[in-house]
Formats: structure tokens, sequence, C-alpha cells
């Protein structure tokens, strides 16, 4: 949906009818303009050719029906995908922020696609809007938000932040910041412009490895922005915010997982105020990588890890894993239909 096109079709017409649009798009979760009964007909007409509402998608569902995946294509046939995890308590989006992604972590089906282009704030809106409209059928709604799908949306900073004020606002899914979570591969210049934001978003940096000679190896970028820059960014964060961040550790057989690594990890951290961060370890899924082969950490490894951590009173989560068998799930997002 072509956000930037809505208020030139409607700048004929009264101010009231921007609200009554707004309305049929993010309340009524309308998906053809004909159904806008309150609207005069020419202008639904006029609607449907050049704001329509259709959202074309594939949908794969997983086996216990918690994760369904939707294979979007957006108007230049490009395709994205982004993830519902449905919880007891909450319903969460996985958002995609482009179409591939330019950092080639050798950890990520998206990284192993290639980068096409940014999403505009319509194509962002568009991921929550198709799930808004699957569980209305359920009487329930999106109620978080995490950008941890295709691309890395600090190098699509400003659409992502324009689309997250918008999805926060009143007038359109009034998603409570504290509810939207964005995941960086650790931007020190968005790391920096977020923590300037004045919004109560929530921050996760993608970590990997406790030093530069791992990180080298499975994250490209952190030979332009090494994990000395990617830490100094994030102590500026938290100096400025007070808010917790979430650091997120990929779990991978015999790379980063042995107990050195974990007494590494503890000791790169040591500056850091241990109140204001967590670590989340997240279990590798295994996708189609042809530059190098991983293997997820076993039970016990991961166990060792995560005692290791705890010793040291630092505070630890585990991330459950959804999605696998429809790929899903951290790491496997590829831009195609299973």
């Amino acid at each position: 949906m072509n956000l930037n096109n809505l208020n030139k079709l409607l700048k004929t017409e009264p101010a009231y009818r921007l609200k009554q649009v707004k309305q049929a798009i993010f309340h009524d979760l309308l998906s053809d303009w004909q159904q806008a009964t309150n609207l005069p007909k020419e202008l639904r007409e006029k609607l449907n050719q050049e704001l329509p509402l259709e959202i074309r998608a594939q949908v794969s569902i997983s086996k216990d029906k918690k994760t369904i995946k939707a294979l979007i294509t957006l108007e230049d046939g490009k395709k994205i995908e982004t993830v519902l995890m449905q919880h007891k308590d909450r319903n969460t989006i996985c958002v995609s922020s482009q179409v591939g992604c330019p950092l080639g972590c050798l950890f990520c089906a998206t990284g192993q696609l290639g980068f096409s282009r940014n999403l505009e704030i319509g194509e962002i809106i568009d991921q929550i809007l198709f799930f808004n409209r699957y569980l209305k059928k359920d009487n329930q709604k999106i109620t978080n938000l995490v950008f941890m799908g295709m691309g890395e949306p600090f190098l699509n900073y400003d659409n992502v932040l324009k689309a997250i004020k918008l999805l926060n606002s009143q007038e359109s899914f009034n998603i409570g910041a504290r509810h939207i979570s964005i995941s960086t591969i650790g931007i020190p210049d968005g790391i920096r412009k977020l923590a300037k934001e004045n919004m109560q978003l929530n921050l996760a940096i993608s970590l990997h490895a406790p030093n530069d000679k791992l990180r080298d190896q499975i994250i490209p970028l952190n030979k332009k922005y090494p994990l000395k820059s990617v830490l100094n960014a994030l102590e500026y964060y938290l100096e400025k915010t007070n808010r917790q961040v979430m650091l997120e550790y990929i779990m991978i057989d015999g790379f980063n997982d042995k107990i050195k690594e974990a007494e590494e990890l503890v000791s790169v951290l040591s500056n850091l105020p241990k109140s204001l961060y967590l670590i989340n370890l997240i279990v590798y899924n295994p996708g189609d990588f042809p530059k190098k082969i991983f293997k997820p950490s076993s039970r016990e490894q991961i166990s060792k890890f995560r005692r290791v951590l705890l010793a040291h009173k630092i505070k630890v989560t585990e991330r459950y894993r959804l999605g696998r068998e429809i790929a899903a799930a951290c790491g496997q997002l590829a831009g195609k239909n299973n």
C-alpha cells in the first residue's frame, strides 16, 4: 500500500475523509474499498485504482499452528517474508525491513540472498495489516512487533522509524512502544540515533561472538564496525536511555559455544551495568548456506555456557524455537514459499 498517495488522493476531499479512510484501513481492516460504504462511490473506485487494499500473500502454517509465515509479493514483484508467532498472552510479528539483506552474515538465509532494496513505509505497514486481517476472524490482533525479519533495520532507519511512529499512533494500530523491538547486527550510528529518539522502544543487538576474530568469520560487517565500536555505541545508548538491551548470541556447535567463549563474553561486557542488559541465547537454525556448514550447539553445551553467565550474575534467556518446519525460525527467512 502506497501511503504516500493517500494525502494526494484526498486533497480535494473534505478534511474528515482522511479520518474515514484511516478508519477503513486500520480499524475496519477492509480489503476492498467497495466495502467502505460511508465513502462516495466515485471515491471508492478511485481508491481501488490508485490505493488498492489487496495484499498478495501465500501462507505457511506450522504443525502446532503457533507460527504462520506470509510470503508477500510487493507491487514490483519482489517478495518478502513476515512471521506471526502466537502465544497465550500475545501475538507477535517478526517484521522485515528490506528485500534481502546486504550484510551477508553466514548463519542467516536472508544474508545469502543479497540485497534488492529498502522497504517503503507502506510495505512495512502491510505486514502488520495482513496479519491483523488474518487474526480478525478470531477477534484477536497484533500486540507485539519485532524488527527481526529480512534485512538490517538501521540501514533503512528513516522508513522503519516512520512506520513505527505510525503503528504506535492511535489513528492506526496503537501498538505501545514498549511492545516494539528493533534488532541490529551492530550499526553504531543507528544505535546512537535510536538513543536520541523520544520513544521507549526495545533494542536488541546481535553479538554472536565475544571477539573480533570469531565475529569476522560470520559477520562481514564486523570488519567495518568491530566489536569495540558496537559496545561503545551500546554504552552511549545505556547512558542516554537507561533502558535494558537484549544481546543476542547464536549458539553454533564448536564455533562460539565453548566455556572459554562464555568467559570471554563475560569479560568483554564487564563495563556494562548488569541491570541494563540480558543475553538471549539463540540455537542455530540450519538452512541452505553454501558458504559454510554449521550445526546447532547441543543442549548440554548450551547449559554449560549458560551456567558460566549465570555464575557471574548475568541475566540469560533462551529463544524458544518456533516455525522451523516452515523455515520461519530465526535466520531462516529466504523469501520463498515452502
